[in-house]
């Protein structure tokens, strides 16, 4: 039984002013893949998570979401069932308790009124603390934010998704501020969580060896151009040379 796909590009371009970011990229997600963009910097690969995320559109080409033209998916509540993100930066409010941020996860489906009621009374308390078990963080959900370690943020950060519940999870280098440890605990914990929702996973990593253990399938952009398509098991150590321009890859 062939799986549904859920991602299409075709013939995807970005330009800003007389630089081009990505030209003429085309590929396929289907629904439950796990996949890294790996490349230099300056690849392209913050752009295409950007343009995913609809932060802003091609200059050419059109990026289809469950067939549907993701341009059409203005509804913010809809975005939010379709899409996830998770940054770097974590993009969390450190004054905040830890059950807040993890409840903003659901602020798409919520009025005003329950949204505003949960800065004083946090709301769904339960399936919140369910979210926190799930990555290992049940005892800190009302410490302050901003006394947790990158580590520990970025779990709050993997609980709010659970909260979302977004088909599509794109993560912009989610480990590059943790040490090597704490990286590979998130990106265990990441593709776990995405494996048993089936949910669909793009993520953007400097490190090549982080991709080939924790993705089925890497794509890696040159110069804003599509450089391989491959399972992560038959991409090779001299295509990884060629990319990177590196005389030895140890």
């Amino acid at each position: 039984m062939s799986k549904k796909n859920i991602i299409e590009l075709n013939q995807i371009s970005k330009n800003y002013e007389r630089k081009i970011a990505l030209s003429s990229l085309s590929f396929v997600v289907e629904k439950g893949e796990t996949i890294a963009l790996i490349g230099p910097s300056g690849a392209g690969k913050t752009t295409l998570l950007n343009m995913l995320a609809s932060n802003f559109e091609p200059s050419s080409g059109e990026i289809f979401i469950d067939g549907s033209p993701l341009s059409q998916l203005t509804d913010r509540k809809k975005r939010a069932k379709k899409i996830g993100i998770i940054r770097q930066q974590f993009d969390l409010v450190g004054q905040l308790a830890v059950i807040h941020n993890v409840l903003a996860g659901r602020l798409a489906d919520w009025g005003l009124g329950k949204s505003l009621l949960n800065l004083f009374i946090p709301q769904e308390r339960q399936a919140a603390t369910q979210a926190l078990t799930r990555v290992g963080l049940p005892d800190k959900m009302y410490e302050r934010t901003s006394n947790l370690s990158g580590g520990e943020q970025q779990r709050v950060a993997l609980a709010r998704l659970l909260m979302q519940k977004p088909e599509i999870i794109l993560a912009d280098e989610p480990v590059a501020s943790l040490d090597p440890s704490r990286a590979e605990d998130i990106l265990e914990m990441l593709t776990k969580i995405a494996k048993e929702e089936q949910q669909t996973v793009i993520a953007s990593l400097h490190s090549v060896e982080y991709a080939r253990k924790y993705f089925s399938r890497l794509i890696a952009l040159k110069n804003g151009e599509l450089f391989f398509d491959l399972p992560a098991d038959q991409v090779t150590n001299k295509q990884l040379q060629e990319l990177y321009q590196l005389k030895e890859l140890k």
